[in-house]
């Protein structure tokens, strides 16, 4: 019984990674933001999103319990453009796992789109 599980944990983490990088090929070439920007209702580019849609987008990407930080900071989408690593890992008093994640994940990718989508 206890060999079943840990076959199962290493096939279920296996198959997370793959997904991370996959979804950032997405956002790379834009498909994936555009589409979900349409079923989520934000706007497309970071800039435009609203504290509430900066709040949506981290509930989405489940981070459900860390997304109350950016409301309360007042994070929009130009203040999460403009976030750097030490930001987010200190300035919204997240654990440091999930900060890490984020940052890594989320707000550099983010950043990194809004850079080439906006210097073409």
């Amino acid at each position: 019984m206890m060999e079943g599980r840990g076959e199962f944990a290493e096939v279920k983490e296996a198959s997370i990674l793959p997904m991370l990088i996959v979804d950032m090929e997405n956002k790379e070439n834009g498909s994936l933001d555009v589409k979900n920007s349409v079923e989520n209702g934000r706007p497309p580019d970071p800039a435009d999103w609203a504290v509430t849609d900066v709040v949506n987008y981290f509930r989405t990407a489940g981070f459900e319990e860390q997304a109350s930080a950016f409301q309360e900071q007042e994070i929009d989408g130009k203040s999460l453009l403009l976030m750097t690593r030490n930001d987010v890992l200190t300035g919204l008093s997240l654990k440091l796992g999930p900060a890490l994640k984020i940052y890594e994940y989320h707000v550099k990718p983010l950043q990194t789109q809004h850079l080439k989508n906006n210097s073409l």
